[in-house]
Parts: C-alpha cells; sequence; structure tokens
C-alpha cells in the first residue's frame, strides 16, 4: 500500500498556504525582541516629556494633559510588556 504526503502530515500540522513560512522551516514569535522593542517604546515614550510643549489651563492651576497622555500611554505599554514576560515565564 503506498502511503500518500497527506498520511505522514500529523492532524494539527500547519497549512503552508495559511501559514508560508512553515514551509522554510521557521514558525514562531521573537519573544526577547517583542521585550526590547517594547521597552525601547516605553522609554522613547516617556522621553517625550522632555520639551516645550504647553500645558492647558485648568482650575487656575497649570495642567498638561499631553504629560498625562504620555504618562498614561507609558503605565499601559509597560503593564503588557510585565504581562507578557509573566505569561512566557509560566509556559516555560
Amino acid at each position: 500500500m503506498a502511503s500518500t504526503e497527506l498520511e505522514k502530515k500529523p492532524s494539527q500540522a500547519i497549512d503552508p498556504a495559511e501559514e508560508p513560512s512553515v514551509e522554510w522551516g521557521w514558525h514562531g514569535g521573537f519573544p526577547k525582541g517583542t521585550q526590547i522593542a517594547g521597552w525601547f517604546s516605553v522609554v522613547a515614550v516617556l522621553c517625550m516629556l522632555i520639551g516645550n510643549h504647553q500645558g492647558i489651563l485648568s482650575g487656575g492651576g497649570h495642567f498638561k494633559m499631553e504629560d498625562l497622555w504620555l504618562i498614561g500611554t507609558a503605565v499601559v505599554l509597560a503593564i503588557g510588556l510585565l504581562y507578557d514576560l509573566a505569561k512566557n515565564k509560566r509556559r516555560r
């Protein structure tokens, strides 16, 4: 009885039509690269706090809405990166 290529493939095989990278042997993510790029982004966003932007007045005092958005964005990015790091450590 002749075996076909379909019979040799496991049931959980990834279809090369859906994921072309399977054909040349790589299929995965860059966990270290994601962390490096993410933390670089956090630092870059926080560096944007340094500058000559003006704040808006709110209640008689100076209130820098731009700074709150930048800090909030950096915090959300950092929380996501820490969650990703914890998730990857639990998987090992």
